[in-house]
Formats: structure tokens, C-alpha cells, sequence
């Protein structure tokens, strides 16, 4: 099982993302969604991730403010956003993948590990 976060400010997209999850990638287990990086380092210090869906624009912070108060991550990463502006940022980041939203199934499924 891959215990993952959803990271995104908005509820809809989480659950969205959550639906296709549990639909098509069996073996990921959500054990925790923030709505903002504030709410993500919280609940990083009560679960211990192997995966994070990251957004990349929310109000509070963007998903690589998140990284560099981070820092080096024990877990993977997958960016996940309306813009395809950051995909080279993301990879200095060593994201595990990078995924435009409205997200597909297809995608995903190449996405997130088996």
C-alpha cells in the first residue's frame, strides 16, 4: 500500500482526485488531505506519507514554498496543477511525476505507482 496526502485548496479537485484513486489505483491509501501548506506540515507531523499529490497555486503558500520548508522529502511526489509553467521547477525538485488538471485516468494510472 502507498500511504498518500492530497495537497490542494480546493475541495472539489480533492475529491475528485480521491474518486479516481480509489476507482483506479487500488494499492494507494489516502491517509490524510491539507487545503493549503500550512495544514500539509501539520498533518505531516502526525502521518508518515509515501506519496504527495501537490497543487501547485493556493492562497496561502504554493506547493514549492511547501518543498523548500521541506526540504529534502522521504517520500514522492506528484505535482499536480492547471499550469504547465512549472514543469521545470518540478523537476529540480526530483517530482515523481507531474500531472495537469483536470486530471485523466490514464495519467494517473502511469503516475502513481502500482
Amino acid at each position: 500500500m502507498t500511504r498518500t496526502i492530497l495537497i490542494d485548496d480546493e475541495s472539489n479537485t480533492r475529491e475528485a482526485l480521491r474518486a479516481l484513486l480509489q476507482h483506479y489505483c487500488p494499492d494507494v491509501t489516502i491517509v490524510g488531505e491539507a487545503a493549503s501548506a500550512e495544514e500539509c506540515l501539520q498533518l505531516l507531523r502526525e502521518q508518515t506519507p509515501d506519496l504527495l499529490f501537490l497543487d501547485m497555486e493556493m492562497p496561502l503558500g504554493s506547493g514549492f514554498d511547501l518543498l523548500d520548508m521541506l526540504g529534502i522529502a522521504a517520500f514522492d511526489i506528484i505535482l499536480t496543477t492547471a499550469h504547465d509553467r512549472y514543469a521545470l521547477r518540478a523537476i529540480k525538485f526530483c517530482a515523481l511525476d507531474y500531472l495537469l488538471k483536470p486530471v485523466g485516468v490514464a495519467e494517473l494510472r502511469e503516475a502513481a505507482p502500482p
